[in-house]
């Protein structure tokens, strides 16, 4: 529950006064009415020679972001030399006084005009002072006052990162700490729950959890394995109000990167590695290269590699290529091949950077048998072709032969050869060779279903040295047969409606075939010979390796009959013919009559019915285009009712010209009719408004025509008068010129078109005073051969 302190201000001055003490009857607005205030009071003269200070108020509080339509109540000031009478003025000076805060100089009401913000400032310091109206005197010294802004929940936390990033090691014990998280809440600390932040996780469980209070993230699961995921993303939620509801929220993320532990030993690809190095090998030759996988990284994927073990301890050596990995066997000593041929080696890979708690998983480190063998420099035998290429057909019998490969040693002496089968590529032996003359025959019936081609490696060695052997890859296609019947491609299981008619298509079979036959596959399909005389249905044979199933019969019903089983025999047209039957499942059912599956026994199938959903897109687009067509139609309709029929930048309206270059005086005639000016009676009584299309069109009405000596005012008058009364006259401000020159003016006419028609002689040298602008005039008047003289 929220408490409120209130003070008491006393002052002393020099009369002596009793102390009496009432409540104040206004307070700030928006707390509880539990507040009590004290007013000093005296009206004895005679009692006690103490004074007091004679007028206080209460502590004055407000509530922040006040969103009301009037000024904010915040208190009362009150004098006790107050009578009521308005002789005593109110004054409020200090911070915000006259702007944030008015008093109302009759009767000590304080309001707040503008809305608070006690994140930006909490207290306000006044100043109240109370003085005589008249004389301007004060009646109470200044006396300061605080006005506090109380805070309401309107910030939410704010976290001091967007992102956090942070590392844990992999394998790391539940609880192990990671990072933690800070948010900041801008409002009043001391009062109420609003800045007190709970944390809680909204994303990255079960692998990671968070301190309510104090935002530590910390592991969760136990042994997570960076090799398996490396990378993890938690949202962590700050929320105020202690978590509560109806709380401010903040999120932030961090991003958490599993770090690498040795925890994965090294271990060999396989279990033997064999190279061959020739006896002339002199020190330091490499050999060959080996290499264990580390699932770390870093330092902790390191390997070191060692001869532990073997009989050529002293013969090999390995060493560590830092930037690979890799165990490179080098050769030590010089080698003798009369001497040793083979040399066995047990090379150790193991990691130099252990970490002791991960020894309970077992050693790290893995060992590898090296066979090195020492060749002759003598050659090898040498094929006759690089590689081999025969076929066989699949039903040839065992011991059929299919080719010879053929080899000789190229040495002078021409040892004598003998052939043989790599059986690490014939594991099965369906092969086999003559060793004396390399002829390769079958051991084993073949199946080209089973296996297309068959690599194998034949090898030729030299009798007397047998070490001295090469190899060559043999590649034997086996040929197809017709050896396999066609089958149906999958499952079929189909439906007839009820009301179905004869010869209406319900399935089309297709078939497949296991060989391949030169011409390609040919089918043939039939009804089973048992089935063929009774049967509801018929096959129709398309020729394209494809059948359909037909109706023979006018409905069905499937309460007599549900299910039926048809047998096909499907043929194809290789020698020698193969063929097998299978059987296809039809079932009666009940059928809209789009023929539309609906119910086959109490099995009910809901199909959708009616339009297709294109149909539907269809439809409702051409509606859209219908309108959208009438709404442009109408609306060029209602443009072109209004539309000015003259839009051109040279628009003339009543015998108005725009003009954007300097006229020519009496030599521009194009513009306008000169003789409309010299006779207004040739203009049209009835000329209708050329800018905008006529709604109505009336009688025209005919106006008189004005005398030559009218006078230009009853002239004016008289068409001003015209247009008010003219019912066909523009509802709008318009400009009417009149092409009307009075007569009579005391300086005659200053329009050169009146210079036409008369015969004095005038002087027009002074337009050569006027500048460039006037020249043309200057000179089409002010010479003595100008067109009036000649």
């Amino acid at each position: 529950m929220r408490t409120y302190r209130y003070f008491l201000l006393l002052f002393w001055v020099g009369q002596p006064y009793p102390t009496l003490s009432a409540p104040l009857s206004k307070r700030t607005s928006g707390f509880p009415a539990k507040k009590r205030a004290l007013e000093l009071s005296g009206n004895s003269k005679n009692e006690l020679n103490r004074s007091k200070r004679s007028w206080m108020w209460n502590q004055f509080f407000l509530l922040e972001e006040y969103t009301g339509s009037d000024y904010q109540y915040v208190g009362k000031l009150h004098s006790d030399q107050d009578r009521g009478d308005g002789s005593l003025k109110y004054i409020l000076s200090g911070d915000g006084a006259g702007d944030l805060f008015i008093i109302n100089e009759n009767t000590g009401d304080i309001q707040a005009t503008k809305r608070l913000d006690r994140e930006e400032k909490p207290v306000y310091i006044l100043r109240a002072q109370a003085i005589n109206r008249r004389t301007g005197r004060p009646v109470e010294p200044e006396s300061e006052f605080i006005i506090k802004i109380h805070d309401i929940n309107d910030n939410e936390p704010i976290f001091t990162k967007d992102v956090y990033t942070a590392t844990v090691p992999e394998m790391s014990d539940v609880g192990t700490f990671v990072v933690q998280v800070t948010a900041t809440d801008a409002d009043d600390p001391t009062y109420g729950n609003s800045a007190k932040v709970v944390y809680s996780i909204l994303q990255g469980q079960p692998y990671f959890s968070v301190e309510s209070e104090t935002g530590i993230i910390k592991t969760a699961l136990l042994n997570m394995d960076r090799e398996n995921r490396e990378q993890y993303q938690v949202v962590i939620q700050a929320k105020d109000m202690g978590g509560q509801m109806g709380g401010l929220s903040g999120t932030t993320t961090v991003n958490i990167t599993l770090t690498d532990v040795n925890d994965n030993p090294p271990r060999f690809p396989q279990s033997t590695y064999q190279f061959k190095t020739p006896e002339s090998s002199p020190p330091g030759t490499p050999i060959g290269r080996i290499k264990a996988s580390d699932a770390d990284v870093g330092e902790n994927a390191e390997i070191e590699y060692s001869i532990t073990d073997g009989e050529g301890l002293d013969m090999f050596d390995v060493i560590t290529d830092q930037e690979t990995q890799e165990g490179i066997i080098t050769v030590k000593k010089l080698l003798d091949f009369e001497k040793k041929k083979v040399y066995t080696l047990k090379v150790e890979a193991s990691n130099p950077h252990v970490e002791p708690r991960f020894l309970y998983l077992g050693p790290f480190k893995d060992s590898a048998t090296v066979r090195i063998v020492v060749e002759d420099v003598d050659e090898p035998p040498v094929f006759s072709k690089l590689a081999y290429i025969l076929q066989i057909r699949e039903d040839a019998q065992i011991n059929t032969t299919i080719g010879s490969v053929t080899a000789q040693d190229p040495d002078a002496v021409r040892n004598p050869i003998k052939y043989s089968v790599d059986r690490h590529t014939d594991m099965d032996r369906i092969f086999n060779i003559d060793s004396g003359n390399g002829s390769i025959f079958t051991s084993k019936l073949l199946d080209r279903e089973t296996l297309l081609w068959h690599n194998i490696t034949v090898i030729a060695t030299e009798i007397n040295n047998p070490k001295q052997s090469s190899r060559v890859p043999l590649y034997i296609k086996v040929l197809d047969v017709n050896d396999n019947a066609p089958e149906f491609a999958e499952f079929y299981e189909t439906f007839v409606c009820e009301k179905a008619k004869a010869d209406q298509l319900i399935q089309t079979l297709h078939a497949v075939d296991k060989d391949d036959p030169y011409s390609g596959h040919q089918f043939s399909f039939s009804l089973a010979p048992e089935a063929a005389s009774g049967s509801n249905f018929t096959i129709q044979d398309n020729k394209d390796n494809t059948a359909g199933i037909l109706t023979r019969k006018n409905g069905y019903n499937r309460h007599e009959m549900s299910t039926y089983l048809l047998p096909v025999v499907i043929s194809d047209n290789d020698y020698p013919v193969q063929s097998s039957t299978g059987t296809v499942t039809v079932r009666v059912c009940a059928c809209d009559h789009h023929g539309n599956m609906q119910s086959c026994h109490a099995e009910a199938l809901i199909h959708p019915t009616g339009l297709s959903t294109g149909a539907l897109v269809a439809i409702l687009l051409c509606i859209v285009i219908l309108l959208v067509t009438v709404v442009l139609f109408a609306a060029l309709r209602r443009q072109r009712k209004k539309e000015p029929l003259i839009i051109s930048k040279e628009d003339i309206r009543d015998n108005i010209v725009s003009y954007n270059d300097e006229g020519g005086g009496e030599e521009d005639t194009q513009a306008f009719d000169i003789g409309t000016l010299r006779n207004p009676e040739a203009i049209e009584d009835n000329k209708l408004r050329r800018d905008i299309v006529p709604e109505a069109l009336f009688l025209p009405r005919r106006t008189p025509t004005a005398r030559d000596n009218t006078d230009v005012r009853d002239f004016i008058n008289q068409r001003l008068k015209e247009n008010d009364t003219d019912p066909t006259a523009p509802p709008y401000d318009s400009l009417a010129t009149y092409a009307y020159e009075g007569t009579g003016s005391v300086a005659d006419s200053l329009s050169s078109l009146e210079s036409v028609t008369t015969d004095g002689d005038q002087d027009y040298d002074y337009l050569s005073d006027w500048g460039p602008r006037f020249k043309k005039l200057a000179d089409m008047y002010g010479g003595v051969d100008s067109d009036k003289d000649s």
